[in-house]
């Protein structure tokens, strides 16, 4: 299958340094580095402390969060409860904003390609120039809002389902036509998180179970993500996207609608607003980063999750923490 990638190889390959944008020539790379950024899930009491104690630029950054959100997203994430840090409205930005701001920090942006789980994309999108800092912090909180407005309207909730091969978590879910069941995460192999009702996703962890599954675990969330119940929020999504300037980002992002990659912006802006219904394909993200060159993985943002998914995805490669 052919992927879109930059020229890197003798040519000139833009990177990116907190604003600015400049040129550097590579020449014999052997190590290709793709930057990863994680989603919800991975906020943890605490979350960013270090980050706004030990650098002026990093404090600077996160009070112009505070500012453009009209309330202190700091003091929930360094002080706050794991139960505030769940709510999909504190989550989304707090995990968006560590990310980012960790990736603004860096001394230069040394990236040929990026990839986001989910809400990771936004982040993804700033780190490659795409967004600015502003204009993604705004999108991801109005994501945020819209999202939790739509958990709120259907009883709805997601599972794990371990051990069972992608086709037949597919299989199952198609065959549960009284209820909304869908596919909605494929974290890995062996590993695919299934979107719906709470009625319907009650059923599929048992049918799933009589399919061979080893477990099939209702996770403890407020909504289907990445389901047709979602698209109340891919509507509000979609203009606030519309309304929001984009630019091409100095490296292909590898999107999780299609887990192809793209530098179009018109293309990055419709996979964004399908993202909300449809799943997230970061298993195949990962094989085509790395089928494209990826060598190493290094994950930016709270905790260590994607970095344990791309293990399991491809043993052959590097992963680390920024």
């Amino acid at each position: 299958m052919a992927h879109l990638v930059l020229p890197l190889v003798g040519k000139a390959l833009l990177l990116w340094t907190f604003g600015h944008i400049h040129t550097k020539k590579y020449s014999n790379i052997t190590n290709m580095k793709a930057y990863v950024f994680p989603g919800q899930g991975s906020q943890f009491s605490g979350m960013g402390k270090d980050l706004y104690e030990s650098s002026a630029q990093a404090k600077d950054l996160f009070e112009q969060a505070n500012e453009i959100l009209g309330f202190r997203i700091t003091d929930i994430m360094f002080t706050g409860t794991d139960e505030e840090l769940k709510q999909t409205k504190v989550t989304q930005p707090a995990i968006f904003l560590h990310s980012v701001v960790k990736a603004l920090t860096m001394p230069s942006f040394d990236g040929q390609m990026v990839a986001g789980h989910s809400l990771g994309e936004f982040s993804a999108l700033v780190a490659a120039g795409a967004l600015s800092f502003a204009d993604g912090l705004r999108l991801v909180y109005q994501r945020a809002m819209a999202m939790q407005e739509a958990c709120e309207a259907v009883p709805s909730t997601m599972a794990a389902v371990l051990g069972l091969a992608d086709e037949k978590v597919e299989e199952v879910c198609a065959a549960i036509t009284e209820e909304i069941v869908v596919p909605a995460n494929y974290n890995c192999p062996g590993q695919l998180v299934i979107s719906g009702s709470k009625v319907g996703i009650d059923l599929a962890c048992v049918k799933m179970k009589e399919a061979g599954a080893k477990r099939a675990l209702p996770l403890p969330v407020g909504g289907a993500f990445h389901s047709p119940l979602m698209e109340p929020a891919r509507v509000k999504l979609a203009a606030a996207i519309e309304a929001t300037n984009f630019s091409a980002p100095v490296c292909p992002i590898y999107q999780n609608v299609n887990a192809q990659p793209s530098t179009d912006v018109a293309t990055i802006k419709a996979n964004l607003v399908a993202q909300l219904t449809a799943p997230v394909r970061w298993t195949q993200s990962v094989q085509n980063m790395v089928a494209d060159g990826a060598t190493e993985f290094v994950e930016c943002g709270p905790g260590k999750v994607l970095q344990g998914l791309v293990q399991k995805i491809a043993k052959e490669v590097q992963v680390a923490s920024v």
